[in-house]
């Protein structure tokens, strides 16, 4: 016989490839164990769920080639199989208390488990796994997680190999009888079913790592340590995440006497002569789940929800989280399950059951949503509507959606709205499925020419506007050039829209071409702008690292503007400087030169001003409020501007924007407009971007009959914006475990919201106001979950909050400079945070155990500039001055 002991030394002295090798006529029998933890990020593993299976392992060699030493086949046999708590627990909370293995595996899965499996061995790597065929899925991954671990190489290195996990790059170190295998588990190439949110912020960070050490003796395994642990943390809260720990271990008890090897030359002799049923299979897992024998039906689990999905409860958290558990339960339903319930509900709770089943974003909803609707009718107008602008927010959109709405674009729309608003939404999928690497999909090649095409081909205004929202959405280089013509070639509302779309592009796009643009649009090259669109000019060029040259240009320019331009010019200045924006190093420098920085530039009056500050700074976001309001000379309104912007070190989140604009309303109190806006037509409208999603925009009034009959009837209700629910995190992932169980971490995030805004006149009190409410509720949940297929464990979080954020803005405009005020209040809001973990068997019996906490965030009223402090306490102070008398 070889003496194996020197051939494991000389294998290590020599970088020889040779694996570990076993005695003949000898039989190893091993303990091993496998556990699982589901618990928070930082918790130790002391009081977390999960278990452990315990068994022991027999192994021994069956055959070896007589050509290659290297090449052997290795019978091994789990027997004595023990299901226990990973931790020492009461007998009260003992799930496992009084029941056998057999009791809590199942009879069959037993015998199954204890079936041996055979391994074909080449250099240490398995070649082959042989077992039986109809055995089922869960069992077979239990043996070949064990069958993993006999995989090994003998020298330092790197390779691709494939065992459990599936194909991944794994490294080995080798340090005299002990070895370290390092496995990349990000590198694994197996089918993984899973999807992740659009934006990073509003998504799911992961980190998982492997890591086995092996000691060897008498050129076999003596004792091995595997250990897994993935980590899952929510971008903007990290202190809501889960961890899940698989710990595998096999320990050399013995050494006895075995059988002796089978004579043959080749291995499928071996194989035949041992049992003629044994078939090689992969040794990467196999897809399994296990079916939920009490579960609801889907239009069990609506009827148990129904009145938490009302309208007037859509403000409430628990709304949102029942719209979360809702389209959990969508996406295991069939098409004809959804439509049952579409088709039976009233119009109170449709467009709540809309906004579900488009969220879900299974082919299944797809399908049943666009069955039901008919855009050809225009009395569904609402419920078409809610479905768009879910798609609109769709987390994971898919090339099907982007085809289905293009083809509805391209057929009959009854409702005029309804049309603009698909192709929007068309626009906000394009850029999605672009960021995913999806440009040059066919639906996404086909929508981008039909919006170029189309914007090109448009003649009327509200045309070349709905393209234009569209192109806001879509974000396309190759739209930029078109965007620039409008921008400086066309009249009011066109250019300003172009403009804007501009400035939602990244500034590493705005080429030189756009900056020359942009310039000449702030300084009338060419012809007159209105102010709208000038100041929307500078705010690009000084967002996009200006030169010395153009922000001294635009600093000299202050003080032959018109004046509420200047005031509003300067005050952006001012506001770069304060909150230290990427250009305030420019700045400064250009204001070191006494003729842009002197007394009559920065003492001009006006009551228009810009604004910017941080509403929370964190370790994990942060976000921001500004605030800006433009003004006419004549003290009316130009256009308020509101945005909430949420950002980490890398990602930025465009949360909400709300612009109030209005033009042409000098008539009303016989005042002159400015310069460049004397054909203005008499107009009111509000636009608003949630998450990155321009929305269309809502009018409300045109044309000055119009104005007048609204103000007569105006009730001062505010018009609606937006109300739904949106599906904001949208986060699953599924892990083969090393050990054999699935596992999965899934996170949604739900936002039940209400933004309205409305603007009021007073002719009588010569009293503007414009008032944007925000109503919003949030509810996120997180479950990660082990799924063994005798029981399951895992842990639940969730976190809600409900808030309401105002912007008002009063304007007293008889006498000049006229009185603004502007305030950003958020009212008291209640926040509750819950965890709890779990560990089940199918019978029912559960252990759980809970935690939660909840707490009331102050309510705040933002600050803004002094000079608006000073100004708040003129606009109040003067109205409780009149409040006490008729004269």
């Amino acid at each position: 016989l070889v003496n194996f002991k020197t051939l494991f030394v000389f294998a290590f002295q020599t970088g020889h490839t040779t694996g570990p090798s076993l005695n003949n006529d000898k039989l190893y029998k091993f303990a091993y164990s496998a556990e699982v933890y589901v618990d928070r990020v930082k918790a130790s593993l002391q009081k977390s769920a999960g278990y452990r299976i315990s068994s022991g392992v027999d192994v021994n060699l069956l055959w070896r080639n007589p050509d290659n030493d290297d090449d052997q086949l290795i019978k091994i046999t789990i027997k004595d199989v023990q299901v226990e708590n990973v931790n020492e627990r009461p007998a009260a909370e003992n799930i496992f208390k009084g029941k056998s293995t057999e009791k809590i595996i199942g009879k069959e899965y037993l015998e199954a488990l204890q079936r041996p499996i055979v391994l074909e061995l080449v250099r240490g790597k398995v070649k082959t796994f042989y077992s039986y065929q109809n055995e089922p899925g869960f069992t077979q991954n239990i043996k070949r997680g064990l069958a993993s671990l006999f995989q090994l190489q003998l020298h330092s290195g790197s390779s691709r190999e494939v065992d459990i996990s599936g194909k991944c790059n794994t490294t080995y170190h080798v340090r005299q009888d002990q070895v370290t295998k390092i496995k990349d588990l990000d590198s694994c190439e197996i089918e993984k079913k899973g999807f992740t949110s659009h934006n990073r912020i509003l998504d799911v960070s992961t980190k998982a790592t492997s890591a086995t050490v092996y000691v060897l003796e008498d050129s076999f395994i003596k004792s091995i340590k595997a250990e897994e642990n993935f980590v899952f943390l929510l971008n903007y809260r990290r202190k809501t995440g889960a961890k899940i720990v698989s710990k595998q271990r096999l320990e050399l008890k013995s050494v006895q006497a075995g059988l002796g090897l089978i004579a043959a030359k080749q291995v499928a002799s071996v194989i035949k002569t041992l049992d003629p049923n044994y078939v090689a299979m992969p040794l990467e897992a196999e897809p399994v789940k296990s079916e939920c024998k009490k579960c609801p039906s889907l239009s069990e689990h609506w009827q148990s929800i129904r009145e938490r999905m009302h309208p007037d409860k859509l403000s409430k958290a628990e709304a949102a989280k029942t719209f979360l558990s809702f389209i959990q339960n969508i996406r295991k339903a069939t098409k004809e399950e959804i439509l049952k319930i579409i088709r039976s509900e009233n119009k109170e709770f449709l467009p709540q059951v809309v906004d579900a089943v488009t969220s879900a974003q299974t082919p299944e909803s797809l399908e049943a949503v666009l069955e039901f609707l008919d855009f050809k009718d225009a009395s569904t107008s609402i419920l078409q509507e809610r479905f768009l602008y879910a798609c609109g927010f769709a987390s994971h959109p898919s090339e099907t959606l982007l085809k289905s709405l293009t083809e509805k674009f391209k057929g009959d729309v009854a409702n005029e709205e309804i049309r603009e608003t698909l192709v929007i939404v068309m626009g906000a999928l394009i850029r999605k499925l672009c960021d995913r690497g999806g440009c040059k999909l066919p639906a996404v090649v086909e929508a981008k020419r039909l919006i170029l095409n189309r914007l090109e081909k448009a003649k009327k205004d509200d045309k070349v506007q709905m393209y234009l929202l569209a192109l806001k959405n879509a974000l396309l280089p190759e739209a930029i050039p078109v965007l620039l013509k409008y921008a400086e070639s066309g009249e009011g509302p066109i250019s300003s829209l172009a403009a804007t779309t501009l400035q939602r592009y990244d500034p590493s796009f705005l080429t030189k071409e756009v900056k020359a643009t942009m310039n000449r649009i702030y300084h009338q090259t060419h012809k007159v702008h209105e102010k709208t669109v000038r100041t929307t000019a500078a705010a690009i060029i000084l967002n996009s690292n200006p030169s010395y040259m153009e922000v001294k240009n635009i600093l000299l320019s202050i003080g032959e503007l018109p004046m509420e331009m200047n005031k509003y010019m300067l005050s952006m200045i001012q506001d770069i400087l304060h909150f230290e924006m990427p250009s305030s190093k420019t700045v400064r420098q250009v204001l070191k030169d006494m003729r842009t920085h002197n007394y009559d530039r920065f003492s001009k009056m006006g009551s228009s001003s810009a604004y910017t500050g941080y509403i929370t700074r964190g370790p994990d976001v942060s976000s921001t409020y500004s605030l800006d309001i433009l003004y006419s000379g004549s003290g009316i309104l130009r256009r308020s501007n509101m945005n909430i912007h949420v950002f980490d070190r890398s990602t930025e989140l465009h949360a909400i924007q709300v612009v109030i604009e209005a033009q042409g309303l000098e008539s009303i109190i016989a005042a002159t407009p400015d310069e460049g806006e004397e054909n203005l037509d008499s107009f009111a409208g509000m636009s608003a971007i949630l998450f990155d999603f321009q929305l269309r925009p809502v009018t409300f009034f045109q044309g000055y009959g119009d104005l007048m009959s609204k103000m007569l009837s105006a009730t001062g209700d505010p018009m609606n914006v937006v109300k739904g629910l949106v599906l904001l995190t949208d986060y699953l992932q599924e892990i083969q475990l090393q050990s054999g169980p699935t596992a999965s971490a899934e996170f949604l995030g739900g936002l039940a919201i209400d933004i309205s805004g409305g603007m009021e006149f007073s002719l009588w009190y010569r009293e503007s106001k414009t008032n944007v409410k925000n109503r919003v509720a949030v509810f996120i949940a997180g479950n990660t979950e082990v799924d063994s297929f005798f029981m399951k464990t895992g842990m639940e979080t969730t976190l809600e909050a409900e808030t309401a954020l105002d912007f008002i803005s009063t304007v007293q405009f008889s006498q000049y400079p006229f009185l603004v005020c502007m305030q950003m209040d958020r009212v008291e809001s209640p926040f509750r945070t819950h965890m709890t973990k779990y560990e089940s068997l199918p019978s029912g019996r559960r252990y759980t155990a809970r935690r939660g906490k909840a707490a009331t965030l102050a309510g705040n009223e933002y600050p803004l500039h002094q000079e608006n402090s000073n100004m708040c306490k003129k606009v109040f102070g003067a109205k409780s001055d009149s409040a006490g008398s008729w004269f």
